[in-house]
């Protein structure tokens, strides 16, 4: 992307919702991966939902972050309000990792219509035909989902940072949190220990 003149770029984890790719690489990886071969700035993506991941962020060389599911989870986020609770009553743990099999790896809320995937998947050895899962899957059944609050009817992507998701802020108090906590973060944490 560089070498064809893109301004920046978005580097995604393994963490985060939606396709983390293949090779499983979490930021705290290849943050500093890509940090080291970018010139051009780039933002942390992925698994990101407070100011102190924020800083961290930066600290492994990043310009600045995306947050998806954090966003997702915000009063002004056009989803139903059960989408938005269910990430708040989540742990990191409830995600589930679907069309692996299929090399198209996707990270979605573990519901269980993506448990039903992850058995389908898991039955067939590697092996599956994505015609035994494209119903399960559809897209117009994840976007109803979203709609209606039936967090059960089909996949929609979250990412295991639902695990530090407590609260349903507006956007702008989100922001407000999250830039405190990673100035406070910088203060407390950095400058004390670069002080000792």
């Amino acid at each position: 992307a560089e070498s064809l003149g893109v301004a920046a770029v978005s580097v995604d984890g393994f963490e985060c919702a939606g396709h983390p790719g293949e090779d499983d690489v979490p930021n705290l990886i290849l943050l500093p991966a890509a940090a080291a071969k970018l010139k051009i700035p780039f933002l942390a993506s992925g698994g990101i939902g407070n100011g102190a991941q924020m800083a961290a962020c930066l600290a492994l060389g990043a310009d600045g972050i995306n947050m998806g599911t954090r966003f997702l989870c915000t009063k002004e986020a056009p989803v139903h309000e059960n989408m938005k609770k269910a990430i708040v009553a989540a742990s990191e743990l409830d995600t589930a990792l679907i069309f692996r099999s299929l090399k198209n790896t996707a990270r979605v809320y573990k519901n269980a219509v993506a448990k039903q995937v992850v058995e389908i998947e898991a039955k067939s050895g590697g092996n599956t035909d994505f015609n035994d899962l494209k119903d399960l899957v559809a897209g117009v059944k994840g976007k109803q989902a979203l709609q209606t609050g039936d967090i059960d009817y089909g996949i929609w992507t979250s990412g295991m940072v639902q695990g530090l998701i407590h609260d349903i802020p507006s956007c702008k108090e989100l922001v407000d949190n999250i830039m405190r906590d990673c100035e406070a973060t910088i203060r407390q944490r950095l400058d004390v220990m670069l002080a000792g």
